[in-house]
Order: structure tokens, then C-alpha cells, then sequence
């Protein structure tokens, strides 16, 4: 089969985002200014990321909802941005996942998150004809560890997340994975049992540290490089196959299969131009997938990564500040925005 295209697979979830001008104390009030809201998630936010970059390239969404009010707006977004939605699986009697989160602009978000439908995906949802079926060079799933149902252990000792990629490989994908960061004490052994499944694994330095055991920082502060890069070779030594990519607002490190290590370092966005963090993870993700997708050289690829990723930092939502490729590309070869240093 002549694979093209993209299936992004995972969280859907609708983000209500309230903007709010301080982080309030114990028991106190804040007002709400902003209001918005809009599909977030792993996969919701990086479909919405391609389409907005509007490559051309075919997208397939694969997910779970509830059949309710939140669970028909996912799908009325999907159609939207003309997205096939045959993929996406109602489970009736379930809440659609959503997520109500409160950002301060040019600082943080903080996240009150009811995780539904999404708990609800199992490795049922993932028949083998889907991919045999699909013609996507590309399968994404975002994020384990926030999808109960495939992240659970069997008594084979494999988990759903590790079949459902060992499924998209037998038919020729390329498996891409991106992790959240949460507090789950099974993340590293989870994540572990994932690993020889996944061909390109995306994470910040918060996911590597949780995902290889090693020490957590005081947040705010970033692992020393050396740190940074023995949990790369770490997570390539536990099977991952082609690279591990480790993003940061500051930096990225690339670590290939062959042990191979490249850091990237990137311009951050002025804070007073920032108006939510809100997703630019997951933009950055977009990015570099196309960038796979297309077989750009590793340097290439990461500036695309990280220009889409500061383009979404000036709009509430995740997605509605990115531009179209040809835009950002033409933004990016402007002299007075040097999106990667050298």
C-alpha cells in the first residue's frame, strides 16, 4: 500500500478555558475575563494543529466520546475542519472528557480535567481492520497515561497502548507517541512496556524524568544537560525505535537510535506577546510530524516543530493562532524572526 497521511489517535477532550489575572488563595475569588473553549487533547489539538496548517496531507481522528452535548460539539469540530469522523466511537452512558482550565496569561494554566470517554477506550476500539483498512503512514497516540482503559496492564503483561501501536506497525505505520505529565506512580514501568512499539517518542523534561525514574526538578528549573541526555539514551536503550525527541521552551534535544545526540536550542516567545501555553506542546508535535511525514532533515524538522509551537502561544486556544504552512514558512525566513539560533 502507497501509505500518505496522518491517523491521530487519543485524547478528545473539550477545553473550557477561563482567563483569569492571578492564581487566588485558598477559598478567595477571581474574576473570569476571557472566555473561550474548544477540543483539546492529545489528538484533538494535533489534528486541529495539521489542519490548521493545512498541508494537504489526509487526516484520520480516532477516539471516544459520550453521547452528549460536549461528545456533539467533537463532532461538529471534526466536520468543521472536514475531518472523516467514522473513526470516532460514541460511547453511550459516558460523559464526553472535558477539561476546565484556568490560565493566567504570560505565566501558567492549571487543569481541572474529567476524564470520561476517554478512561473508556480499550484495545476493543482498535480492531486490526482499521489499519489494515487506513492507508496513514503515520499513527500518533497522545497520551498514555491519561487513557485508563488502554493503560491498563493484562496478564500477558503487555498493555492496550503497546497493542494498539503493535498493531499500527504490523501494517507499515510509523508509530509516534506523545506523553502528559502525570502523577501516576506506574508511569515509567506503563511507559516502558510501550517502548519497543513506539518508533518516535515526544516528550517534555517532566515525562522523561516520570518515564526513566530519574530525580524531578523544583518546577520551574530544567534537569542539567548531561541529565537531559542520559534519559534519552535511556529511553532509546528501552526500545524506542528511530528517536527520542525531548522539547523544552528553551531547547530540544534529538536523540536517534544510533545514540547519536543533537540539541537544538529555540527563541522563546516574549511573554508579553504570549496570551496561553495552552497546547503548544501538541504543536509542537504537529509540526514535527509533518516534518516526518515528509522526510525533512532533523534541523529542519525541529525549527518547523518549534515555529508552530511559538505560533500557537499568541491565541487562547491551542490551535487558533497557528497559521497555514506557507504562512509560517514565510514568517520563518524573515530576518527579524529567527526562530532557531544556531
Amino acid at each position: 500500500m502507497d501509505r500518505s497521511g496522518i491517523i491521530c489517535a487519543g485524547n478528545w477532550i473539550v477545553d473550557i478555558v477561563h482567563e483569569i489575572g492571578h492564581w487566588p488563595r485558598e477559598s478567595a475569588l477571581v474574576r473570569i475575563g476571557q472566555q473561550s473553549h474548544d477540543i483539546g487533547g492529545g489528538a484533538a489539538n494535533v489534528i486541529a494543529a495539521l489542519s490548521r496548517l493545512a498541508t494537504g496531507l489526509p487526516l484520520w481522528p480516532i477516539g471516544a466520546i459520550g453521547d452528549d452535548d460536549h461528545g456533539r460539539y467533537v463532532l461538529r469540530r471534526c466536520r468543521d475542519m472536514e475531518l472523516p469522523d467514522a473513526l470516532m466511537i460514541v460511547k453511550a452512558g459516558t460523559a464526553t472528557a472535558h477539561t476546565h482550565v484556568m490560565s493566567v496569561p504570560g505565566q501558567t494554566r492549571t487543569f481541572f480535567y474529567q476524564g470520561g470517554a476517554n478512561d473508556a477506550l480499550t484495545i476493543h476500539d482498535f480492531p486490526q481492520d482499521v489499519f489494515a483498512q487506513t492507508p496513514a503512514r503515520i499513527f500518533y497516540l497522545g497520551y498514555p497515561m491519561l487513557l485508563a482503559g488502554l493503560d491498563q496492564v493484562a496478564a500477558d503483561g503487555t498493555t492496550g497502548v503497546a497493542r494498539v501501536l503493535s498493531r499500527a506497525k504490523a501494517v507499515g505505520m510509523t508509530t509516534c507517541v506523545d506523553l502528559v505529565s502525570t502523577e501516576d506512580p506506574c508511569f515509567a514501568d506503563s511507559v516502558g512496556r510501550a517502548l519497543p512499539h513506539i518508533d518516535y517518542l515526544i516528550l517534555n523534561e517532566i515525562e522523561a524524568a516520570l518515564a526513566t525514574g530519574s530525580p524531578l526538578v523544583a518546577e520551574g528549573e530544567m534537569p542539567p544537560d548531561a541529565e537531559l541526555e542520559a534519559m534519552g539514551r535511556a529511553l532509546i536503550a528501552g526500545g524506542v525505535g528511530k528517536a527520542v525527541i525531548l522539547h523544552s521552551p528553551a531547547k530540544v534535544l534529538w536523540t536517534g537510535n544510533n545514540g547519536n545526540q543533537t540539541w537544538v536550542p529555540t527563541k522563546p516567545l516574549a511573554p508579553d506577546k504570549v496570551v496561553s501555553p495552552l497546547g503548544a506542546g501538541d504543536a509542537f508535535c504537529a509540526g514535527l510530524l509533518y516534518a516526518i511525514h515528509q522526510g525533512f532533515a532533523l534541523k529542519e524538522g525541529l525549527a518547523l516543530a518549534n515555529a508552530t509551537a511559538r505560533a500557537s502561544l499568541k491565541g487562547i486556544t491551542a490551535c487558533d493562532a497557528i497559521p497555514s504552512l506557507k504562512e509560517l514558512e514565510r514568517d520563518m525566513n524573515q530576518p527579524e524572526e529567527t526562530w532557531i539560533t544556531s
